[in-house]
């Protein structure tokens, strides 16, 4: 690693949303209306997202990188304009990986988690209502990321449920056997040099990426709607 943070600009098909990703950071990606305002909003992330770095030992590494290097521009698709989340694939994301590389995304991606369960442990089970998901309460964001996340995973062959219809929140062992199975599925796809999906493929740099996204994205949805030592 470098004091260079690569970063990749996703670019809406009608120009409406950019999202700036940080590739070698799974999880740290943020998207507004312009690529400029992209990269000023994942700069602004850094910081928070430090606290995954640190739970993954690689703090040091993520506060040399000073400057941001835009690496490639790309196209994404109309929901990378709907929702202004990456849903596209980078050359970046479709390069093959050493097993190194492999175990530093899945270390990341393993703090991403951890982080993500420390908030859940934390904040209030009531949600400052707003505009995103609406009155959704905190086990209700946590179902949905255990669930949209399950749906993924069994792109590599992960048949476990952890999140079942009866709208329970999984136990701490049986999560911890999911994910263990989770990376482990992925370790032996890039082992055969397979990609994840039964019908679209995605490359496993991007499945890690976004899985890892997606666990941060609402990890800061708690934390920005936690009622903890505030008024309703």
């Amino acid at each position: 690693m470098t004091d260079q943070m690569r970063v990749t600009l996703e670019i809406g098909p009608k120009g409406k949303k950019v999202v700036a990703v940080a590739p070698d950071w799974p999880g740290l990606a943020r998207g507004a209306k312009t690529g400029a305002e992209a990269i000023e909003r994942l700069r602004s992330y850094m910081t928070r997202y430090s606290q995954v770095a640190r739970l993954a030992e690689m703090d040091a590494a993520l506060d040399a990188t000073m400057n941001i290097d835009v690496v490639e521009e790309y196209p994404g698709t109309g929901s990378t304009d709907f929702w202004g989340i990456s849903f596209a694939f980078s050359s970046i994301d479709k390069q093959s990986m050493t097993d190194d590389e492999l175990a530093r995304q899945l270390k990341l991606m393993q703090a991403c988690w951890a982080f993500f369960d420390a908030v859940r442990g934390r904040v209030s089970a009531e949600m400052r209502k707003g505009p995103r998901g609406g009155g959704r309460d905190r086990d209700h964001i946590v179902r949905h990321t255990l669930a949209a996340e399950q749906g993924w995973a069994k792109g590599v062959g992960v048949g476990a449920t952890v999140v079942t219809s009866d709208g329970g929140v999984p136990t701490d062992e049986a999560l911890k056997a999911y994910r263990a199975a989770y990376c482990q599925a992925i370790r032996d796809y890039h082992s055969q040099g397979k990609m994840a999906g039964n019908v679209a493929k995605w490359p496993l740099r991007f499945l890690i990426r976004h899985t890892a996204f997606h666990t941060m994205d609402h990890a800061w949805e708690m934390e920005d709607k936690d009622l903890t030592g505030k008024e309703a």
